[in-house]
């Protein structure tokens, strides 16, 4: 058997959960960290240069639509996982809003085989059959067989006393629910309710959707004892109510997207499709209150909620077009450009919101370099700028928000169980 042996050589280790920010070498032993510093009797191991580049802990994304099985011509796992090896992420929690739906040990089962090119997948189990709403699924039996968490994500599970016995259930085994919040009576919008749905005569989405069902959740979990993880926050008001769950001593945790800190409705304007998502992007002041909901942590981490479309669908008119864009391969770039270069987060604050947090929230042992700790890391070049060309993604899709804007933040490398998964291959000025 041979033994792989890397050194990762004198970049800037950013850690958070040993709040570690330090120029210095990392040694890797098949797939185990173990020694971080300066150690000349180290020597029979492959050097990788990584002066001037950061080292972290490699991203964990909680919430990715990897639309297999089903809907294979936007995704796939497996080419799901490249986009998020591209991306940095080394682990993926793979929604289950699939065809058929990721209600039962067989189909958890499925996903868990199909992900064999590096990245982990983790699966997350629907809470209702079908995602109906109807009838809780055997929750015990897809523990068994690997969820990481439960959701009906892209509706909500309306029946509150059903949606009670979900929580009392998942609390009985330390379980998160990740909860779509948007109260189903009062959808059929396509873009936020305000200045632009007006000027375009648009259907408007308001705000109180995404209110009403994460104060009725919070409440749940509160009498339940359960934890509740608030999927794609994207309002002001939505960011009170997770706040003051918190002081009311909630198990209450929560995620926003980069779309959702960087972009706003006005930018609607051209009624391009592949701006379009549900929640869908907010006010000016909504982009304002994520950002300051992320600085002081009441929005713990931010996912991608990666929602892959075909061209042909992304091209229909935007009342027509599906919501969800596509971020597994921009995530970082987004958010080290709006959310560090601008001053609201510290590189440590940002890794930890993409890393350890994320990690916490499913309760794994991931986004962690230290010794004894298995060696997924995500190597960053943030020095450097590069113009997002959708063409360029790996993902299957390319219905991105951010097609044309320029950005910082490379990733150079993603190393999964210490095998470098990623490269990349091209230098970007």
């Amino acid at each position: 058997m041979i033994t792989l042996k890397i050194c990762l050589k004198g970049g800037l280790l950013i850690n958070p959960i040993t709040n570690l920010e330090k120029i210095t070498d990392i040694y890797i032993k098949d797939g185990i960290i173990v020694f971080i510093g300066e150690n000349n009797l180290l020597d029979d191991y492959e050097i990788i240069d990584v002066t001037s580049k950061w080292v972290v802990p490699g991203f964990i994304d909680l919430h990715v639509h990897l639309r297999d099985p089903g809907y294979d011509y936007k995704e796939t796992i497996e080419s799901g996982s490249l986009a998020a090896a591209k991306g940095g992420f080394t682990t993926i929690c793979a929604m289950p809003n699939t065809k058929p739906v990721i209600d039962n040990a067989e189909l958890v089962n499925y996903v868990a085989k199909k992900s064999n090119n590096g990245v982990n997948v983790l699966p997350i189990g629907a809470i209702t059959k079908n995602l109906d709403g109807l009838e809780l699924t055997n929750i015990k039996s897809m523990i068994d067989s690997g969820i990481c968490a439960i959701s009906d994500d892209g509706k909500t599970v309306m029946n509150s006393s059903l949606m009670k016995q979900a929580l009392i259930q998942a609390s009985q085994f330390n379980l998160p629910i990740f909860a779509h919040t948007e109260d189903m009576n009062l959808i059929g919008g396509v873009i936020n309710e305000g200045q632009t749905s007006i000027a375009t005569n648009l259907p408007a989405l308001g705000r109180e959707a995404e209110e009403i069902i994460i104060a009725r959740d919070m409440i749940l979990a509160k009498y339940s004892n359960a934890h509740i993880h608030i999927c794609h926050v994207s309002t002001k008001g939505s960011t009170e109510l997770i706040q003051f769950a918190k002081n009311w001593g909630v198990n209450i945790t929560a995620e926003t997207a980069p779309h959702y800190f960087s972009l706003d409705d006005s930018l609607l304007l051209d009624l391009n499709p592949n701006k379009k998502m549900n929640p869908p992007l907010r006010s000016k002041d909504d982009v304002l209150a994520i950002r300051q909901a992320l600085k002081n942590g009441t929005i713990d981490c931010i996912a991608t909620d990666h929602a892959p479309h075909s061209i042909s669908e992304k091209s229909m008119p935007i009342e027509s077009a599906p919501f969800g864009v596509v971020g597994l391969e921009t995530s970082f770039s987004i958010s080290y450009t709006y959310l560090v270069k601008s001053g609201i987060l510290t590189p440590m604050e940002l890794i930890k919101k993409m890393s350890a947090n994320p990690a916490n929230i499913i309760n794994i042992d991931k986004g962690n370099i230290d010794i004894g700790k298995i060696a997924d890391i995500t190597i960053l070049d943030v020095n450097k700028k590069y113009k997002i060309n959708a063409t360029d993604f790996v993902s299957k899709s390319q219905n991105t928000p951010f097609n044309d804007l320029e950005v910082y933040g490379i990733i150079e490398k993603t190393l999964v169980n210490g095998n470098v998964i990623y490269e990349n291959s091209t230098c970007c000025n």
